[in-house]
């Protein structure tokens, strides 16, 4: 329940503290005087959109700050689902910076807004005068049957279904695209592969056969340079070996006297046997060398080959090529597999689909149990309160569409009057009938919810005399189960709360601002006789006042 309410440079508030008890509370005040602004406040705290015009004084910042009894709810689970401190006793706190940047915490620990209004959701219901517009609304309707029904944890479940199913259709959508646009390309993609796999490329193939149709192309010159190489080598007169041999004779003969010597005779030797193996290869080179024009057009051909697929795929190298080979390889593939991925993925949702019935199913069945409770209980209240011919026919059907609340359509009708014909409650309700109706659906839902706290706007707008009475007994004894706080303009239900508070205004010399107080006995029957007759009191409005009270 709202233990107390903090507020400070709101609106025409400067700063105002009220502490709230269980039972029903009252809140009267002249029209204007800022009962909306309490409202206004607690919205705020408990995750309302604002900004810096809400503030009192622009320099300052508003704080509003709610003390919440949460004991008795279970919602451990829910502050252990978000990260957040539990306690017993919960403060949630919302600051307003003058920039108009907003904070929000619970139990000191920020939060965001969306946090606060799911928490919201567990902890205060505040029904505002233009909330009865949602009698007519699909998803209200559907809340109040599944409230009833206790289809809490089927919802969910459906609803974590339903993202799968959306995230498997669209799986089966993309492939489905991939499959139609690969089958465009299939046939040339193929081709293609088909094309590089029989041309049976390697990486480095390339620089190795330009390098050999060089030598056959240029065999005459590399044969006269070969030949005239051997000569220098071997020429029994002036040849390179033959002088190295002569050299390495010299320095033997003095390689004795010094290491020095010795040392040089060892490099001649060394490059010796070199050139004696450059020798053997230089021969094995030159007589190896020939000019074989049917190799050279095999080297040819192939190399146009390589020269054309490059200029085909806009690239320069074989390795390019076959990674090209490779990205059609794989274009294949799909077009090849994707029927099997799309039959896979097609069983996959169509899983997912039979256990999105099922649970659809079982939430159907639970709503068709709970109308005929609901219906019943409804015109029985609104029987007590001056409606005794009122009826309603609630109906769900099973669809073929998957709505984000199970696959039922709703028909949610009302008629007023006997033999009167059905409709929407917003085009055959009067504004009095209206507001009964949304008393009674409160009065049904506190029953079947642990909802800790309501608070009503002036629901009795539209209705009096012996109708707010019989609001009145409604709002009591729906207090009996939660905190019930109701702010009114009429005496009649003024007089049946357990506690009572005030909304005034007090003008000075530079402002106006909003003040509340807790009403004494005696105040309120004064109170309440201004509520009877106005600002001239009559000792008979007292005195009705006080039959009132008691």
């Amino acid at each position: 329940m709202l233990a107390s309410l903090s507020i400070k440079n709101y609106a025409l508030i400067n700063e105002l503290n009220i502490d709230f008890q269980e039972g029903m509370s009252i809140i009267t005040g002249e029209t204007g005087a800022g009962k909306s602004i309490l409202l206004g406040a607690l919205g705020l705290v408990l995750g309302n959109r604002a900004d810096s015009t809400t503030l009192k004084d622009l320099d300052t910042k508003c704080v509003v700050e709610a003390q919440i009894l949460i004991g008795k709810y279970h919602l451990q689970e829910f502050f252990e689902s978000q990260d957040l401190d539990y306690e017993p006793n919960t403060i949630l706190r919302r600051e307003i910076l003058p920039s108009g940047k907003s904070r929000a915490f619970v139990n000191d620990t920020p939060v965001t807004l969306s946090v606060l209004n799911e928490l919201k959701s567990k902890l205060i219901d505040i029904h505002s005068q233009h909330q009865t517009l949602q009698l007519s609304d699909q998803e209200f309707q559907f809340q109040l049957l599944d409230t009833l029904a206790g289809n809490e944890n089927k919802l969910a479940s459906y609803k974590r279904g339903l993202t799968q199913y959306a995230e498997s259709k669209r799986k089966l959508e993309k492939l489905q695209i991939q499959q139609r646009e690969a089958h465009q390309q299939y046939d040339y993609n193929l081709h293609l592969y088909n094309e590089l796999v029989d041309a049976n490329l390697t990486k480095d193939e390339q620089p190795e056969l330009e390098e050999e149709l060089e030598k056959i192309n240029n065999v005459e010159d590399i044969k006269l340079n070969l030949s005239e190489a051997l000569q220098i080598t071997q020429d029994e007169q002036i040849g390179i070996q033959n002088l190295l041999n002569t050299l390495e004779n010299r320095l033997n003969k003095i390689a004795s006297y010094s290491k020095e010597y010795e040392e040089l005779a060892s490099r001649i030797t060394s490059a010796k046997i070199e050139l004696d193996d450059i020798t053997v290869e230089l021969e094995n080179a030159n007589e190896n060398i020939d000019f074989n024009p049917q190799k050279a057009e095999q080297i040819n051909d192939r190399l146009q080959l390589i020269y054309n697929l490059q200029k085909k795929h806009y690239v320069q190298s074989n390795e390019e090529l076959l990674e090209i080979q490779q990205n059609l390889s794989e274009k294949v593939a799909t077009v090849e597999n994707a029927e099997h991925n799309i039959q896979e993925q097609e069983q996959e949702l169509a899983a997912i689909s039979l256990k999105l019935d099922e649970l659809a199913t079982k939430i159907s069945e639970t709503r068709k149990k709970v109308i005929p409770k609901l219906t019943k209980e409804l015109e029985s209240i609104l029987s007590d309160l001056g409606m005794s011919q009122a009826s309603f026919s609630v109906k769900v059907n099973l669809s073929e569409t998957y709505y984000k609340n199970g696959k039922d359509e709703l028909s949610f009708l009302f008629a007023a009057n006997k033999g009167g014909q059905f409709g929407e409650l917003k085009k055959v309700a009067s504004g009095g009938e209206l507001s009964r109706i949304m008393l009674a659906i409160k009065k049904v839902l506190s029953e079947n919810s642990q909802l800790p706290t309501i608070i009503f706007d002036e629901i009795d707008t539209g209705v009096s005399g012996e109708i707010s009475n019989k609001m009145s007994k409604i709002m009591h004894e729906m207090s009996e189960n939660m905190q019930v706080i109701t702010i009114t303009h009429l005496p009649q239900i003024a007089a049946k709360g357990n506690q009572h508070y005030k909304v005034y205004k007090e003008e000075t010399k530079e402002t106006t601002i909003t003040k509340l107080k807790k009403l004494t006995e005696d105040e309120r029957i004064v109170e309440i006789a201004e509520m009877l007759s106005g600002k001239d009191i009559s000792d008979s409005a007292i005195s009705h006042a006080r039959e009132l009270l008691n």
